[in-house]
């Protein structure tokens, strides 16, 4: 009898990655996927520990179940990833009516526990040991095992995959909770790697991203040889089928120049980058223990503007951190200036249990501040997003096509439908254009004639032959 499934993420690509391997999973032992949480068999909830604000929703939506599970206590309910491993006990005595606590390092124990739920076993916690007492050799064990597992239909479109190539990080930043929900850094083989993107490719994927928590320090060391990010590229870059390769998220010190060579020299690899910077000052670096200073962060920069053509960087930003100071964020604001990112994340600290900020650090910026300095860098940040988008104007882009935008259809039959469609260009730009749904899953060339701060507009390029004028790549 067919089971239903429904499951909620939130938070990063590497916990969308585990979703869909946990569908997978469970597809194998009958389940169906629902959005209707009355109808589910299970429910589960995917969660983060990055920020508060993540935390609190999933505690939220826990809330809301507890009238549903008292009607209909035969529905077993979990909770998975990272929230599940830092707070473990503590979700079972704040939301009692879970059955199941399962760290981001067990996620293939899943079925086993849901099984044992509904033979009558009491609530189930499958967590992984903390940094000082666990196994290197167990972590690895549970992740390899488990990634070949995937699911189509969770991906962002059928011709986009993200692909795990390194777990875990040893960077230990004083506002993070990753080193200990996920474990420590290691690189997966490249050869489990490129076997899962052959089957990826085979399946339609056109566009794979590859994923780590500091994935330009990816290394994997098999016998007498080692492979880095630069030596993967190369090997991915010869899969047929796959048209383009990006990576995610990046470190500044371990973007080095054999890096940045196999980006400018492999046409399929992305001239991307997401690098992110948090701030501007080096006193905050240092207390974020981040292990680079801003002239390191420059002399980065530089690398990539003399070794990749047409590159964009991306960034991501925090806030209001401990002891942050109006100088301190004007430093940030200026370096945002000077490095004119493609966009950036901005983010307003918290406070995460568990990380050495929590312990040493007094959060000694009040709300109203960050929340300006939010606001302030963000305006600065979408003036620089708006100029750099206007120098598109009047050029042609290749646009991977990845559907419909939010627009509604504007006329005509299914198949002939003009709509609003929307992909992306290879250094990452959202890109909107009118077309038809059998363009979807294209790489087609598009004239931009019109721009926002994050949007770029434009059309299908034709070319003329004779008195007739055909759209290109429209089949």
């Amino acid at each position: 009898m067919t089971k239903r499934l429904y499951i909620e993420t939130v938070g990063c690509q590497m916990n969308v990655l585990d979703s869909e391997m946990v569908v997978a999973s469970l597809r194998k032992h009958g389940y169906e996927l629902t959005r209707d949480q009355q109808e589910a068999d299970t429910l589960l909830f995917n969660t983060c520990s990055v920020r508060e604000h993540a935390e609190e929703k999933t505690y939220s939506q826990l809330g809301q179940l507890k009238r549903l599970k008292k009607q209909h206590p035969e529905k077993v309910v979990g909770v998975m990833g990272c929230m599940a491993q830092k707070d473990q006990k503590l979700i079972f005595e704040r939301a009692p009516y879970v059955d199941i606590v399962v760290g981001p390092g067990q996620l293939h124990q899943i079925p086993e526990l849901i099984q044992k739920i509904e033979e009558g076993e009491r609530r189930q916690m499958a967590v992984g040991l903390g940094r000082k007492d666990g196994s290197l050799d167990e972590i690895k064990r549970t992740h390899e095992t488990f990634d070949p597992l995937r699911d189509p239909t969770m991906r962002p479109t059928p011709f986009q995959a993200y692909l795990r190539i390194q777990i875990g990080c040893d960077k230990f930043c004083t506002y993070c909770v990753v080193p200990s929900t996920r474990g420590p850094e290691q690189g997966r083989s490249p050869w489990r790697i490129c076997d899962e993107a052959r089957i990826l490719a085979g399946q339609g994927c056109k566009e794979i991203t590859l994923l780590g928590q500091t994935v330009n320090s990816y290394k994997h060391v098999g016998g007498d040889k080692t492979t880095r990010l630069a030596e993967l590229l190369s090997e991915l870059h010869e899969i047929d089928g796959i048209e383009r390769l990006k990576f995610v998220t990046n470190y500044p010190k371990d973007m080095t120049y054999d890096l940045l060579h196999a980006v400018r020299d492999l046409p399929k690899v992305s001239p991307y980058l997401h690098v992110p910077l948090q701030s501007g000052s080096d006193a905050v670096l240092e207390g974020m223990k981040r292990g680079y200073t801003v002239a390191d962060y420059r002399d980065m920069m530089a690398r990539i503007r003399e070794t990749v053509p047409g590159f964009a960087v991306s960034s991501d930003f925090i806030v209001g951190f401990c002891g942050e100071t109006d100088e301190d964020f004007e430093q940030t604001v200026a370096l945002t200036k000077e490095c004119r990112f493609k966009n950036s994340f901005i983010f307003k600290y918290s406070e995460r249990p568990g990380t050495k900020g929590a312990e040493r650090l007094t959060d000694d910026v009040p709300f109203e501040v960050k929340q300006r300095r939010n606001n302030d860098l963000l305006a600065v940040q979408s003036a620089i997003s708006e100029e750099e988008n206007q120098a598109f104007l009047g050029r042609p882009v290749d646009v991977l096509v990845e559907g419909p935008s939010k627009l509604a259809v504007k006329k005509g039959s299914e198949d002939d439908q003009v709509l609003q469609l929307t992909g992306r260009t290879h250094c990452d730009r959202i890109v909107v254009f009118e077309g038809n749904r059998r363009q979807i899953g294209q790489t087609l060339p598009i004239t931009i004639y019109d721009s926002t701060a994050y949007t770029l507009f434009g059309n299908v390029v034709t070319e003329e032959v004779g008195s007739e004028t055909f759209s290109l790549q429209i089949v």
